[in-house]
């Protein structure tokens, strides 16, 4: 499960990110409005944590954005204890829940489990494309009727071709969800390619179609046709 957290307290943004990282929750972090709404309408998030108040563009308008361009990502607001209005206004704008700070990881915790859970039963755990399809719970991925193991790396990257078929991903892009701020873009330029290499030997192993996509100084692409 992939999280966004948009929130601009940097020790509380990469503390959330540390409790969520350590339930197995990959978590990205925005410190801002502008860049938390940028990430939301061009990457797929299975939960977005929203402060409200936020540089740029306050978390309002962030949600009021990601409706309108009919983005259903769940959105879990962040909220001052004392703003009744904001909790009001949040949930008439589209957020999902709401969380009122100062919270503990308890709680936090309590809340994605339970957005999460609500979305996954409202949808398939399923993503394919031709012959291939990957379990995002169980984790597992097959083509035809035979089994691939991956690594979670290799997983986590499949995945992201999969959440966004028919788009096409850049390099950096790529990075940036597979390791985060553990990305140096001087020393590990190459990362990217060689696990796409290593990715490709295994899924295109057991299927008659190649299913990743080279574009030429552009980055990668899978698509379903």
């Amino acid at each position: 499960m992939r999280i966004l957290i948009v929130e601009d307290e940097e020790l509380l943004a990469k503390g959330i990110k540390e409790v969520l990282g350590a339930e197995n929750y990959q978590a990205d972090i925005a410190f801002d409005g502008a860049k938390g709404l940028e990430k939301i309408l061009t990457e797929h998030y299975d939960l977005v944590i929203l402060d409200i108040l936020l540089p740029k563009m306050d978390g309002i308008q962030v949600l009021k954005e990601t409706r309108r361009e009919k983005n259903a990502t769940t959105i879990l607001l962040l909220t001052a204890k004392s703003k009744t209005e904001d909790k009001v206004k949040g949930l008439d704008s589209g957020a999902d829940d709401y969380l009122t700070k100062p919270f503990s990881t308890a709680e936090l915790l309590a809340r994605v489990r339970s957005l999460l859970r609500r979305k996954s039963d409202e949808k398939s755990s399923t993503l394919s494309v031709k012959d291939l399809q990957l379990d995002t719970i169980t984790h597992q991925v097959t083509r035809g009727d035979i089994n691939i193991e991956l690594t979670a790396k290799e997983f986590s990257m499949l995945e992201f071709f999969l959440y966004n078929k028919n788009r096409i991903l850049s390099r950096l892009s790529i990075a940036e969800h597979i390791w985060g701020d553990n990305f140096d873009l001087f020393s590990m330029t190459n990362f990217v390619d060689v696990h796409i290499k290593n990715l490709r030997k295994k899924i295109d192993r057991y299927g008659e179609d190649s299913l990743i996509t080279t574009i030429r100084g552009v980055g990668y692409i899978i698509k379903d046709n």
